[in-house]
């Protein structure tokens, strides 16, 4: 192997394993050129030999060129292929948990209750011979469900917190950071992968206020990253493996909704904000192999690829528009409340219950089953209510009494009491140390709203049938639709909470089919994105990165009349060209954490050389010891002697020898050559780092701090240096502004940063069960010494 090209696979491993750091996207744009110019090199051969005919060398060089170019494909076919395996088996495993809770099958305990009763009509399985239930006696029903439920979630935490603990919470949060250049060791590898996918059927049988949509896209991308791992190519270019993350975050998506195009437009307007015509396309078919994959396994038997999947056949009234527009205002209030609220629950969570999470998910469990039990839209799995709620009421939609009249305003009564405790449940449930995702819950919440007010406007219309409102009601044709106005809720209530609009409205056509209803969806998220403009909320993802503090630039982040003098930092830790010794560079590594070292003229006047990343320092310190041993007095040079500032460096460097940078300048250096050259020769890779791997990019003190931040958007440099007419100013990262804009911009205050609300509730009761806890503990004590 060239010695050039290992040198850069061992910086590369060293860069691989820092964690909590940013890529340089810049650098590794420039690596992944400099392979391709050496892969082009090796494998050069002439296409026609002396006598014209061509050359074996040349044909085996287009083999292999063809050959590597569609193992890109293959990559993403078995990435697609693995997720839609993956997402069968979890779906039928979480139907089979859910049903386990009311009873079991005598046919075969492997049965879901679905299958077990594969016989009869329609949902209602009342009637089945070989479905039973645990107990005749509701009393006994209700505690054995919430033994189930507190023994399932019990089982998840336990297994997140002792084996995998990047397997809690939803994921898309850290996902869209990692894309974005931010690494995170372990977060999308193979313990996270088998313990998320193990326990998302744990928690969502467990009815805890969660959904398995979000996990799932974490469960994609880790799928993702481990196969792309599995390939050289892939596995040493963060480029290339960002492309096969982002196509698995689309087929997480596609999955989870039955939506391939809905999963693309997912990836494009939430997790990457580089997304290039090349990633759509291995998007595009990674979403395809995927839901083609999940429909030839066909978990539910039904050929949907999700459960709450319908058919709409009936059209819409522009008199209904006025009850669509409720609907979008209900999505924009929802997503307002939600993420206000659970960030102060989760503000709460991670100053008392950082250490409890299992006692925590248990408690959540517990709690969320004696309440549910007794309503039968909280009862039943979210998937499972959404599938009724969705139905239109001819064709066996009338379960629990949905569409008989006589029980409409006990059904409204019961749907409204669902909706409120539900957006409870998911405020202080969402974000506990399990696998949880929002995007269901969300919908259900929704879909439920939305079936209420569809069930009131129908009541409206058999009651005045006559009215003004509803003359263009055909007389023999039912005129109002409650099923689609709970897929409108769904559609609102999920856009509130995630703020994104182009998606859903394909996700809800896919889910659908009915062109009909594509203008009342746009309506309907148009006001949702009204409302949530107008209470200038953002979504529940983009909160959490800035919750826990991840250096991520939001598309939407912009800060205007202020330059970047004003957010630089300005005391750096600094390393001279010349004149230092290794004992020096040792001593300042030890001293900082910081993650590069500007270098500085070593007269004293600060002129900008160039940067060196702190690994690469650590890579040639240790290179260098293993071969020379003690060398702590070695001088340390950071440009090559007789090396000239205005040497064009366009080239790629591969040719650049020892004698080309290292030539000795006097006869006074001449004279230690041969010592100094026997140790230069490791640590010569000081200047190669700075003039070839390290690209620092540098900007004027006056330039707006609006064309950094779009520099860090587009670019992705891990710093930007600050220079006065070649003297240092300053450096900036993305920290730094976010810093600046958490300081310094009140409108940008985040909500969890709110005193009084549910945060100080929380408080208050926290502080009351303290001290009820202390006080039981105290008695006990005095009655164990009687």
């Amino acid at each position: 192997m060239d010695p050039v090209e290992l040198d850069d696979e061992e910086l590369e491993q060293i860069r691989r394993y820092e964690d909590f750091t940013t890529i340089d996207w810049i650098q590794d744009s420039k690596l992944e050129r400099s392979q391709r110019i050496r892969n082009a090199r090796n494998n050069y051969a002439p296409r026609r030999g002396p006598r014209g005919e061509v050359t074996i060398p040349w044909v085996w060089a287009r083999v292999r060129g063809a050959a590597d170019a569609a193992q890109t494909w293959f990559v993403v076919s078995l990435v697609g292929v693995c997720i839609g395996v993956n997402a069968a088996i979890i779906s039928i495993v979480s139907e089979w948990f859910s049903d386990i809770k009311m009873g079991y099958c005598s046919d075969g305990w492997w049965l879901n209750q679905q299958f077990c009763c594969w016989e009869m009509e329609g949902d209602e399985v009342d009637g089945c011979e070989t479905w039973h239930t645990w107990s005749t006696v509701t009393l006994a029903r209700w505690i054995i469900f919430i033994m189930f439920a507190a023994i399932f979630a019990f089982i998840a935490s336990h297994l997140v917190r002792s084996l995998a603990k990047y397997a809690a919470g939803s994921g898309i949060s850290e996902i869209k950071c990692i894309l974005a250049g931010f690494v995170m060791q372990g977060y999308l590898g193979f313990a996270t992968f088998f313990i998320k996918s193990v326990t998302l059927p744990l928690v969502i049988a467990s009815g805890l206020s969660v959904g398995k949509e979000g996990p799932s896209v974490h469960v994609a991308c880790c799928v993702g990253s481990l196969v792309a791992g599995a390939f050289d190519k892939f596995r040493r270019s963060q480029s290339k493996t960002r492309e096969i993350i982002t196509a698995a975050s689309a087929a997480g998506v596609a999955v989870a909704f039955g939506s391939p195009i809905g999963g693309v437009l997912f990836s494009i307007e939430e997790m990457s904000h580089t997304f290039s015509i090349k990633t759509m396309w291995r998007s595009v078919f990674c979403a395809l192999v995927a839901t083609f994959t999940l429909s030839a396994m066909n978990p539910f038997r039904t050929g949907k690829l999700v459960l709450f999947q319908v058919t709409y056949d009936r059209d819409w009234h522009f008199f209904e528009i006025i009850f669509f527009v409720i609907l979008g205002i209900f999505g924009g209030l929802y997503g307002a409340f939600v993420v206000k609220f659970n960030l102060q629950v989760a503000a709460f969570r991670r100053k008392h219950l950082a250490n409890h999470g299992v006692a925590e998910a248990v408690t959540l469990a517990t709690i969320t089953a004696m309440i549910g039990y007794f309503n039968r839209f909280l009862r039943i799995d979210m998937t499972s209510s959404m599938a009724i709620l969705f139905r239109e009421c001819e064709g066996g939609g009338n379960i629990y009494n949905l569409c008989q009249t006589h029980a409409q305003w006990r059904i409204s009564n019961s749907l409204l009491l669902a909706t409120i405790i539900r957006i409870g449940l998911v405020v202080i449930t969402y974000g506990c140390k399990v696998p949880a995702g929002i995007f269901v819950p969300s919908m259900a919440i929704g879909a439920t709203f939305g079936r209420m007010v569809g069930i009131m406007v129908k009541a409206m219309y058999t009651a005045y049938p006559h009215s003004g409102i509803f003359k263009f009601c055909a007389p023999d044709v039912p005129c109002i639709t409650p099923g689609t106005y709970a897929f409108l809720g769904a559609a609102a209530a999920l856009s509130g909470v995630m703020r994104i609009t182009v998606t859903v409205v394909v996700i809800m056509f896919e889910l659908t089919g009915a062109l009909t209803y594509i203008l009342p969806t746009m309506i309907v998220l148009l006001v949702t994105k009204a409302v949530g403009d107008f209470l200038g909320t953002n979504g529940i993802a983009d909160e959490m990165i800035r919750f826990n503090g991840f250096p991520f630039l939001e598309k939407e982040d912009h800060v205007y009349n202020v330059s970047v003098s004003a957010v630089m930092r300005k005391d750096l830790q600094t390393l001279s060209e010349s004149g230092m010794r290794v004992k020096d560079v040792e001593s300042m590594l030890s001293s900082t954490d910081v993650k590069g070292f500007p270098i500085v003229s070593a007269d004293g006047s600060l002129t900008l050389v160039g940067y060196i990343d702190r690994s690469e320092l650590r890579y040639v310190l240790e290179r260098a010891r293993k071969t020379r041993g003690r060398f702590s007095h070695t001088p340390c040079l950071f440009t090559p002697q007789g090396y000239d500032h205005d040497l064009d460096l366009a080239d790629d460097g591969l040719e650049d020898t020892p004698e080309r940078f290292f030539a000795p300048t006097s006869e006074g250096e001449l004279q230690f050559w041969p010592w100094v050259n026997q140790v230069f020769t490791s640590l010569s890779y000081f200047s190669q780092l700075i003039n070839h791997l390290q690209t620092p990019m540098t900007v004027s003190p006056q330039l707006p701090l609006e064309i950094v931040m779009q520099i860090f958007k587009r670019l992705g440099p891990r710093v930007i240096l600050v220079e006065d007419h070649g003297v240092l100013s300053g450096l900036v990262t993305v920290k730094d502004v976010l810093r600046f804009i958490a300081t310094e911009k009140p409108e940008y205050r985040p909500s969890w940063d709110e005193r009084g609300g549910l945060d100080g509730l929380l408080e208050e009761l926290w502080t009351w069960g303290t001290n009820v806890f202390s006080r039981i503990l105290t008695w006990g004590r005095r009655i164990v010494r009687r």
